[in-house]
């Protein structure tokens, strides 16, 4: 009995937390001063250079699977259109039943299958075979098609009624759907930031109260220091799917909450850890959950003022072959996806900027809050596994929606050159 008590609770015991990494020389201030630029040189220094070319082939590789994903889906759309699928599942849709609402529902349902179907050959490379070819995903297959089936019901679901929702607005206004529709798009958006920690993460990872009180202390009292009424904090089972660290304050109006996924925990120091907590808390903090979604409203407005300029030409060129009825016609959300889509993609450097902007704000915000630019610099590293670390400014501005390992860690070396207190009597001392 007293054996089975000890094993009990050696299992139920906190894990260890890794040391903190010491800084290299160039960032020590061992030489009494620290220069931002040498000290960055220094950590992208410590990446093996087998580590960063393979870091740079995931990240590149991307950059053409921003262009194939759009090219795979853009001919699914065309494909719906031109076999006239489009307006079969219409039929089959109006055939089930008269209430409007509901045609869009089923006709939504048959959409998500289809798109399922003829997109999985692309998902399978891109979201299963590439992750295993550069070591990043923990699933198997059938733990993989799993994970497929879940985001396909909340497809369904959700997906079911924004189609809904949004063909009801178009169908009775239809001169002024395109502003309507961005109105009811962005409270969908809000909606579901605002039940997704709730309702649709527990459907992939295991959300548990973190206990340990060597991590939720410090995070704890981060919170309260920067007005964060935060009483818990939370940890998911993230490295099921992947070993990628990460962490997150989700949520808004009352449902927010601390998050932090195994990954980061059984990978990083306490040090990486708050300031980890610092840049997410500081997301919180500058409202960026409510300046996205206004970004997000003004995106879909402009991108659906063009839909409605567009739409109702192509649809009159093509009528006898696709044969949509009109904007309010269910049969026509393959075109409206098409020209939404493009214009998404043509607008990939823009958006990627607005994230890239909010991000950076959130890293100095997470600096100024945590104190722990070696901790950050030493995640950018751990980062690096999936982001190339050192790119051209050109390719940042366009393919990076994150400041690059480059910048976050020449941005952690700059506020620690000019906070001497964090530095200077550990460099005293040696």
């Amino acid at each position: 009995m007293t054996s089975l008590l000890l094993a009990a609770m050696l299992s139920a015991a906190p894990a260890d937390l890794l040391p903190p990494s010491p800084p290299p020389a160039a960032a020590s201030g061992a030489s009494g001063s620290i220069d931002p630029a040498a000290a960055t040189r220094a950590y992208l220094d410590l990446l093996p250079a087998e580590q960063r070319a393979k870091s740079n082939a995931y990240f590149e590789g991307g950059y053409w699977l921003i262009l194939w994903n759009f090219l795979w889906s853009a001919a699914i759309f065309v494909l719906l259109l031109q076999t006239g699928i489009s307006a079969r599942m219409r039929d089959l849709a109006e055939r089930a039943t008269r209430v409007r609402a509901g045609q869009a529902v089923l006709y939504w349902v048959q959409l998500a299958l289809v798109l399922e179907v003829l997109g999985l050959p692309l998902a399978i490379y891109r979201d299963y075979l590439r992750e295993h070819q550069y070591g990043l995903s923990n699933l198997t297959f059938a733990g993989w098609v799993g994970e497929e089936m879940k985001a396909l019901l909340v497809s369904i679901v959700f997906g079911g009624l924004a189609a809904a929702a949004l063909y009801a607005v178009v169908r009775r206004l239809t001169r002024t759907w395109w502003i309507w529709g961005a109105v009811v798009s962005l409270v969908l958006a809000a909606f579901g930031t605002l039940v997704a920690p709730v309702l649709v993460v527990p459907l992939f990872n295991n959300p548990k109260k973190l206990e340990d009180p060597r991590v939720v202390a410090p995070i704890l009292s981060l919170a309260r220091a920067n007005g964060i009424d935060a009483h818990e904090v939370w940890e998911i089972d993230a490295s099921k799917q992947s070993k990628r660290v990460s962490a997150n304050v989700s949520g808004f109006l009352g449902t927010e909450r601390i998050t932090l996924n195994d990954s980061l925990l059984n990978r990083a120091s306490l040090t990486e850890i708050e300031a980890v907590m610092g840049h997410e808390m500081g997301h919180y903090v500058l409202n960026h959950i409510y300046k996205g979604l206004m970004e997000l409203g003004i995106l879909i407005l402009v991108g659906f003022a063009l839909v409605a300029r567009v739409f109702e030409r192509l649809r009159q060129r093509n009528e006898a072959r696709w044969r949509v009825r009109d904007v309010g016609d269910v049969a026509g959300l393959p075109l409206v996806a098409l020209l939404f889509t493009a214009y998404l993609f043509v607008l990939t450097p823009v958006t990627n900027s607005i994230i890239r902007g909010q991000e950076a704000e959130a890293d100095i915000f997470g600096l100024n809050a945590s104190g722990q630019p070696d901790g950050f610099a030493q995640t950018a590293l751990k980062l690096s596994e999936y982001r190339k670390l050192d790119p051209g400014p050109i390719e940042e501005l366009v393919f990076y929606d994150h400041p690059s390992g480059r910048a976050r860690i020449l941005a952690a070396m700059r506020w620690k050159a000019e906070h001497r207190e964090t530095w200077a009597a550990a460099a005293a001392r040696k």
